[in-house]
């Protein structure tokens, strides 16, 4: 399995976060040692606003999805997150220098590969409408029995056709991607810890 993984670093080659300035190396391991083989500057310039922060974001998910499958940073939230997932890498969070944590990555991609390839298809969930423009959904069945069905899978295409006015989400933890999603898509959203196993995520359409 050939890999390219690429990490968010700062100026002494640990780990850093997209909205820090910094570098992105992207690494492939040939011949048994890791070497960079491609190497990204960028700066979000989050100083200048959001819509300017967005672009930025364009700019070093176009050179990820083009070079690497997986992306690391210190701490991966927020629109970066959800653009990189949406782009289809693989997102892991690491504090260190690379070459700590490579091999385990790389290592752990392949086993989930595997583990992919062995999973039979299995039906994807689907809101359902409990009042006219109100619906609910559960993922906490997805979420415990691993079935290699993701919440994106499940929620995406209900959430992009928009046809609600209200969505109730029963999980067993909230989708990172989900909160990001609810501000691009300009939705209310409202999140309620019901036990430490149980959150209810509400999305409601904005007036």
């Amino acid at each position: 399995m050939r890999v390219n993984i690429a990490v968010a670093v700062d100026p002494n080659g640990s780990t850093t976060s997209l909205y820090e300035p910094g570098r992105i190396l992207v690494y492939r391991k040939e011949q048994g040692s890791w070497r960079v083989v491609q190497e990204f500057e960028y700066d979000l310039e989050q100083d200048k606003g959001v819509r300017h922060m967005r672009q930025k974001v364009d700019e070093v998910v176009r050179f990820l999805a083009a070079e690497s499958q997986v992306f690391v940073g210190l701490s991966v939230i927020g629109i970066p997150y959800f653009e990189i997932e949406k782009a289809g890498l693989s997102i892991w969070e690491f504090e260190g220098n690379p070459e700590e944590f490579l091999d385990y990555i790389i290592t752990k991609e392949e086993e989930a590969q595997l583990e992919r390839d062995q999973i039979q298809p299995v039906a994807i969930p689907e809101p359902q409408e409990t009042s006219p423009g109100y619906y609910a959904i559960s993922l906490k069945e997805i979420q415990e029995n691993h079935s290699g069905v993701t919440t994106k899978q499940v929620l995406l295409p209900f959430l992009q056709k928009g046809a609600f006015n209200n969505l109730e989400i029963l999980c067993n933890h909230v989708p990172p991607w989900l909160e990001a999603m609810a501000m691009e898509k300009n939705y209310d959203y409202l999140k309620e810890q019901i036990s430490s196993k149980e959150v209810k995520v509400n999305l409601t359409k904005k007036n």
